[in-house]
């Protein structure tokens, strides 16, 4: 068995001397997953002889495009920076080479698994959420061990890979869920800094998760 105080020593242990490469790795992953919303104005007529025009036309087509290119840039540059970002913490965890992580990512061999098998988890995730929002958090941490096998196995198959993370979690999806609540404080702190400290807990958490994936792995 395994628990986060053990997790989060050997975190701490592997980011000594490694801490600022982790944190620019960890803010690639943060923009590997970050969406554009578009939001708009209400206009008001001024006066009962000045009205403005609204020109709805536009604004549709803009947030069309707005989220027909949020969703290219997650699954053609996201999810293989997410992937190259994993390894990279796998990696560290291992003491391993941690050279070419992202090389890795978009390499010929690499890349249209990546997109295919993370595009899949992506899928399965937004519609269980559809049905309720606690199944689609309990699918959430089924699925949270895929990027990680691929970071090390990027030509397995997708629904492989998936099914090994449902195997991977299976009686440790709650576990796994404390786990994250256990880094709230931090982020709480890191919001009270402007907001800008929360970025730096991420070093720590994806260290912690990489640990993670190693133990769960082994089991």
């Amino acid at each position: 068995m395994w628990t986060r105080a053990d997790f989060k020593d050997r975190a701490k242990a592997s980011l000594k001397g490694n801490y600022w490469k982790a944190f620019l790795i960890s803010l690639v992953i943060i923009f590997s997953g970050t969406q554009s919303v578009l939001s708009g104005s209400n206009w008001r007529e001024s006066s009962d002889s000045m009205h403005w025009y609204v020109p709805w036309g536009f604004i549709a087509a803009l947030v069309g495009f707005g989220i027909v290119f949020g969703l290219a840039y997650r699954i053609f540059l996201g999810y293989p920076l997410e992937v190259g970002g994993r390894r990279y913490f796998v990696r560290l965890a291992n003491r391993g080479d941690k050279q070419g992580c992202f090389t890795y990512a978009f390499s010929s061999a690499s890349y249209m698994p990546i997109v295919k098998t993370m595009l899949l988890k992506g899928i399965f995730n937004f519609l269980w959420t559809l049905l309720l929002i606690i199944p689609g958090i309990v699918k959430y941490y089924a699925y949270i061990m895929t990027p990680y096998i691929l970071a090390e196995n990027p030509d397995m198959n997708g629904s492989e890979a998936i099914q090994l993370s449902m195997k991977m979690t299976r009686g440790h999806k709650f576990s796994i869920f404390v786990l994250d609540l256990s880094f709230l404080g931090w982020y709480i702190l890191g919001m009270l800094a402007l907001g800008i400290g929360v970025l730096f807990v991420e070093p720590y958490r994806n260290a912690t998760y990489a640990e993670l994936y190693l133990k769960l792995k082994e089991i």
